[in-house]
């Protein structure tokens, strides 16, 4: 499409199809998404958008909605921009779902169109995505093909459409439906958050304030596009600051530690297991000698001294964490670029602007600060609702403030501290020990890598702490040193009465621990002995 075609589009602000043409009009030349052997500019990006939408809206109607079921690469990107564009809601699938867990969402959700990778770790997705029969069309992403699916560079080779598409960027306003986000189902069903455009653009303005992102930075978007992480904090964000995404389709850490290595890396997002890998590789070099200016890390127990060697090990000169969950549009809290690192490491930080966050006690009563009660969240980010469930909405939501079923509490410097997730806690002969304390403690003794604690069943006590740790390789502590590790830094009654002593904790595509997998293996188990 040309440049003057391009400027003929008007579309919101507070939409993503706002923030794309936004992108395109002040940063058109420069690189938007770099995913190894191809590259496209801001530009580029929204021409191929603009064709995609054009034959969506000869797909779909204004409103309904597409699923994507692909690994992170400039097609997916052009993908959901393109049902954006053409007013349709996105359905983000999890390549890691099953063929019946994605048909589950995608006949959920009503889509009739399913976007799907023809290749993918071994598996067609599109062969896969066609198994609904004729009640769905696929449009297949990659080199190859499946018979009964249309390829998506046949879309990019049309040049029509663009009325239609005028038509559907004029009805889209701030409060539709941008997504429906399925939550990550570890602990039952996944449900549908309904998210707006609004929620979408102004929190991910917010974040890339915060963390400092700027044209020319260049960012491997390492959470997969299917996860508010990936195409939310990941790819909208790079729109939004003019920054280059690099998606990763699969987390592979050598390929991260080169292009660190070889300074093309200036902001790092992902989860505590990332940087743990990054770090056991970097531990006995030297930092790069470009080595990135940002690192944002969070949704998991963050050790003081991983921060610390976030710093000291890879080099990086401002380390963030954050808080967030799916039904508030991801981010609530973030730290600052002029926090110290025991704030870093030890609070999600303030509530970021637009955003309100309180405490509350088992009432609903707001709590004062120190007091810890369950999380409470209210503002743009809540989520519209669940898909097609007012029971669950409204159990989770009132007088639009979402209640967590985290634990925290605020302190007098206006942080969050997250204590727990209210599923997490383990109630040990009536008294509460949460898990996320005893983690911390365990990542504190020398030698270990990760941790992760759950209840195990016991007859006298209801329920006792078992401890699933990584160790270092070359620095691995006895059991006997756990059980004095903690002996000194904790009440008898959070003390583990097992350590498992395992090559990796089970962990989702955003990198954080199922523990629900945990729980299936200490079930049944009876302690082989008790220090109470």
């Amino acid at each position: 499409m040309a440049d003057a075609g391009r400027r003929r589009f008007r579309a919101h602000p507070d939409t993503i199809p706002g923030l794309a043409l936004a992108a395109a009009a002040t940063a058109g030349e420069d690189p938007a998404i770099d995913d190894g052997p191809r590259q496209v500019t801001f530009g580029e990006l929204l021409d191929s958008v603009w064709r995609v939408a054009g034959a969506f809206c000869e797909l779909v109607g204004p409103a309904e909605r597409i699923a994507i079921w692909a690994p992170n690469s400039i097609d997916w990107a052009t993908a959901a921009l393109g049902a954006a564009f053409a007013g349709a809601t996105v359905v983000p699938v999890n390549t890691r779902y099953t063929t019946c867990e994605m048909a589950d969402i995608v006949d959920r959700s009503g889509c009739r169109l399913v976007v799907a990778e023809h290749e993918f770790l071994g598996r067609s997705l599109a062969r896969e995505a066609l198994a609904g029969g004729d009640r769905r069309a696929v449009i297949g992403l990659g080199p190859g093909s499946e018979p009964g699916t249309v390829p998506l560079s046949s879309l990019l080779s049309a040049d029509g459409g663009g009325a239609a598409v005028e038509r559907r960027l004029g009805r889209l306003g701030p409060d539709s439906i941008s997504h429906i986000q399925y939550t990550s189902g570890t602990t039952g069903r996944p449900k549908g958050a309904m998210l707006r455009h609004s929620s979408m653009v102004t929190t991910t303005r917010e974040w890339a304030r915060i963390v400092g992102l700027r044209s020319g930075d260049r960012y491997p978007v390492i959470a997969p596009f299917a996860h508010i992480g990936g195409h939310k904090t990941g790819l909208l964000a790079c729109l939004a600051s003019g920054a280059t995404a690099l998606p990763f389709a699969t987390l592979d850490v050598e390929r991260l530690a080169a292009l660190i290595g070889a300074g093309g890396v200036s902001v790092l997002q992902g989860p505590p297991t990332m940087y743990q890998a990054l770090i056991a590789r970097w531990r006995d070099a030297e930092p790069a000698e470009a080595a990135p200016r940002v690192a944002v890390t969070g949704g998991a127990t963050v050790a003081p001294a991983l921060v610390r060697e976030i710093v000291s090990v890879l080099g990086v000169r401002h380390v963030f964490t954050a808080y967030g969950l799916t039904e508030t549009t991801g981010v609530c809290t973030m730290t600052g670029p002029a926090d110290d690192v025991d704030t870093v490491a030890e609070t999600s930080g303030r509530a970021i602007p637009g955003v309100e966050v309180l405490v509350v006690d088992q009432a609903g009563e707001v709590l004062p600060p120190g007091r810890t009660g369950q999380v409470v969240v209210g503002g743009d980010g809540v989520m519209a609702g669940y898909l097609d469930d007012p029971a669950a909405t409204a159990e989770a939501v009132t007088a639009g403030r979402i209640r967590t079923g985290d634990i925290g509490w605020v302190g007098e410097d206006g942080c969050l501290r997250i204590v727990d997730r209210l599923k997490d806690l383990v109630i040990v002969g009536g008294l509460n020990a949460y898990p996320a304390e005893i983690e911390r403690v365990l990542l504190e003794c020398p030698g270990v890598d990760q941790a992760a604690v759950v209840g195990a069943p016991d007859d006298r006590l209801g329920e006792v702490p078992v401890a699933f740790v990584v160790l270092r390789t070359g620095l691995e502590p006895s059991v006997a040193d756990l059980e004095a590790h903690c002996r000194s830094r904790l009440a008898d009654f959070k003390r583990p009465r097992r350590f498992v002593v395992v090559d990796g904790l089970p962990v989702n595509s955003s990198g954080k621990v199922v523990k629900v997998d945990l729980r299936r293996h200490v079930a049944g188990w009876p302690p082989p002995h008790r220090a109470d």
